[in-house]
């Protein structure tokens, strides 16, 4: 027996637990406020990485790392800290889905040949907030601090780099190389080519090590396993295996599945991730989830709970009233200047709890048609890990079955990613001790479940669908 600790580094707070070697349990834990965002409450598209080591030594206090033999470190993946020849940052780290990157995504896209190109490279194609982009976006906008850019880690390299005493060696996993831009997961290797085409010149790039593998040791003697990014970490946390799916909850959407092999799509609608255990992790992503929620609830003048019970009042299919989702544009499918639609209006439609009810089956078709991009290119979908608050509300839990088409398990609530950088250190130190392999990660158990099956309601969902799908009458976007 013995005690390993995760560290998530996300874009708000800094969270540790403590858990124990076998069982996964967890003794203790702490977490500390990154800086507020801008007084103008616009997102963080910058911050200086000394604020994430400050926020570590913060949630770290009262003895929390007592006796822990190895940690494991997961952080936030659009971000990249700018190294110069010493080691030294050349300018805050750059962070967050920024959209004046727009501009440098599409030219990076066109200087390589197209979307197909991209997506052969790499499993992706470049859009705003990816590393590569947010380096194009630097030779454009800043080509002084550009040219000075010796080295470029992600924010989980820079914290492990750190954490180890900053050593001749810098290290990164194939979870969070995958979600660069320029390193892919079909071969396994980076792209210097496509990381040149967008900074101007070569850099030095982190060492790609294994799931089980270690960093290294803190001159104190605690083991630094190979660390990962946040989705991958998550996912390890939940424990998923072939079969499994997650569709997160935010104000966006997104769609991912456990695969035996890197998917290649010309379209660029699936990113081709690695996960944290020398699989893959396709994902489909939306731009509308619980903001078309929030946008409905404001305009009843209702908050997400009333809502919901709002829209269990109404029937599936809500009297025919159909809402596509598309408030900030869309993604999958691609359409980003389009606008969200009602269709199906007529006046025994037109009531409160049938827009009720349009709001949840459209925002919840629209992952559905996320996962059936994903199942269409073979991905086995047979049980779906529904996260994010929305998850818990009753109208989600009543429709997400029939509409997925899938059993739905809600898991109870816990830092999932933190746990993931947990039991991804207690890998590394069994693999080292010899009483794990490189292809056996540590079984802990399964998290706690709430069990939705889709039931006899499932052709009641497939008949919504097609109502929905007859309505994509793909607006144009201009």
């Amino acid at each position: 027996m013995g005690i390993v600790a995760g560290l998530d580094s996300s874009s708000e707070f800094t969270r540790i637990v403590v858990c124990d070697t076998d069982t996964g349990a967890v003794i203790r834990e702490g977490h500390a406020a990154h800086p507020p965002l801008p007084d103008d409450g616009g997102k963080r598209t910058e911050i200086d990485p000394q604020a994430w080591l400050l926020a570590l030594g913060e949630a770290a206090t009262g003895g929390l790392l007592e006796g822990v033999q190895a940690i494991g470190v997961s952080a936030q993946q659009q971000g990249v800290v700018l190294l110069d020849q010493t080691g030294n940052s050349v300018r805050p780290a750059l962070v967050g889905n920024d959209q004046r990157e727009q501009t440098a995504a599409a030219d990076l896209v066109d200087a390589f040949g197209g979307r197909t190109a991209w997506a052969h490279a790499v499993g992706s194609v470049p859009e705003a907030g990816r590393p590569v982009v947010k380096l194009r976006h630097l030779a454009r906008t800043e080509p002084e601090n550009a040219r000075q850019v010796a080295a470029v880690l992600q924010p989980h390299d820079w914290l492990t780099w750190q954490l180890l005493g900053r050593p001749a060696r810098r290290t990164t996993d194939r979870g969070d190389a995958s979600a660069t831009g320029y390193w892919s997961p079909a071969t396994g290797s980076w792209r210097p080519d496509l990381l040149e085409l967008a900074l101007g010149h070569q850099v030095v790039l982190p060492e790609v090590i294994g799931p089980a593998q270690a960093a290294g040791q803190t001159p104190e003697g605690l083991m630094i396993s190979a660390g990962t990014g946040e989705t991958m970490a998550a996912a390890f946390g939940l424990g998923l295996y072939p079969g499994d799916a997650v569709v997160s909850l935010g104000a966006s959407g997104s769609v991912s599945a456990v695969h035996h092999e890197a998917l290649t799509d010309p379209t660029g609608t699936v990113t081709s991730l690695a996960d944290a255990t020398g699989m893959y992790l396709p994902v489909v992503r939306t731009q509308n989830a619980v903001r078309v929620l929030r946008g409905t609830a404001e305009l009843l003048g209702r908050d997400l709970p009333g809502l919901s019970e709002l829209a269990l009042n109404s029937t599936p299919g809500a009297y025919g009233l159909v809402m596509l989702p598309y408030l900030e544009g869309e993604r999958t499918p691609e359409l980003p200047h389009t606008a969200g639609t009602l269709a199906g209006l007529r006046r025994e439609s037109m009531k409160p709890e049938h827009l009720a009810r349009a709001a949840f089956e459209g925002m919840l078709c629209g992952l559905a048609d996320a996962l059936e991009v994903l199942r269409v290119r073979g991905v086995q979908v047979r049980r779906v890990f529904l996260l994010g608050s929305a998850a818990e509300l009753p109208a989600v839990q009543a429709l997400a079955p029939a509409l997925f088409g899938a059993q739905v398990l809600i898991p109870s609530p816990a830092d999932y990613t933190t746990l993931g950088a947990a039991r991804q250190a207690a890998w590394a130190l069994g693999a080292a001790e010899g009483r794990l392999t490189d292809r056996e990660p540590p079984h802990w158990p399964s998290p706690d479940c709430r069990v939705l099956d889709p039931g006899d309601d499932f052709h009641v969902g497939q008949a919504v669908r097609q109502q929905y799908t007859a309505c994509l009458l793909y607006p144009s976007d201009a």
